[in-house]
């Protein structure tokens, strides 16, 4: 497609509410334009950029042996009722209605959703282990939401889900996507570290974070 053609609005000054490099690049050059506080519109190049980035993850996940799904953004209730965790998460979880005056919810996040579809395809104990993902958009009402797409509400997430016979082998099946990480962030050319982190609401007793050191932390 000839330059004269393609959609890209570009601005020659930095953003007001713009306050890191990142951020202010990414609108000025035309990756993504602003709907409101926290969620963006992909615009050409940057849809571009971001369908590279899920190439590359989805081919590493794929060689570890995962098996992609996609699930739906909106669950209901009772799934999260069932769990314990429909309270947890506070005002992050968006809760809505449907026509038909029953609570539902935009997904934070997919457990429940792949816990209930695992469970009633199950047939035996040995069609274990199996790991799903998903790449798909979430939703978490941040308080203050800042710095772009680095911490928006509504953004992309890989998400990936083992079922396991016993705790070795869970333990495998994180290990496995540990070390399949560290390949994603090689492949992009980022540095990561790896740091055990806090499980908040998600649960659990072992949880790693990815950090990349930047100017901005």
């Amino acid at each position: 497609m000839r330059l004269s053609n393609y959609f890209l609005p570009t601005l020659k000054e930095n953003p007001i509410d713009a306050k890191i490099i990142s951020h202010q690049l990414m609108i000025r050059s035309g990756m993504i334009n602003q709907i409101n506080s926290g969620i963006y519109s992909w615009l050409p190049i940057g849809l571009r950029v971001l369908n590279k980035i899920k190439d590359i993850i989805r081919d590493e996940i794929d060689k570890s042996g995962c098996q992609e799904i996609l699930m739906p953004t909106i669950q209901p209730k009772e799934l999260w009722i069932e769990s314990g965790r429909y309270d947890d998460y506070g005002k992050e979880m968006l809760r809505i209605k449907d026509r038909h005056d029953r609570d539902i919810l935009y997904g934070p996040t997919h457990e429940e959703i792949v816990t209930d579809i695992f469970r009633k395809n199950l047939k035996s104990y040995k069609d274990l282990p199996k790991n799903l993902y998903q790449i798909q958009w979430k939703f978490r009402d941040e308080i203050r939401p800042r710095f772009g797409v680095m911490r928006g509400r509504e953004f992309l997430m890989k998400d990936g889900y083992s079922f396991d016979i016993d705790f070795e082998s869970s333990k495998k099946s994180y290990d496995l996507m540990y070390e399949t990480y560290f390949k994603i962030f090689k492949r992009m050319g980022l540095n990561a570290i790896a740091l055990k982190a806090d499980t908040g609401a998600i649960g659990g007793d072992l949880s790693h974070e990815f950090h990349i050191l930047a100017d901005t932390g």
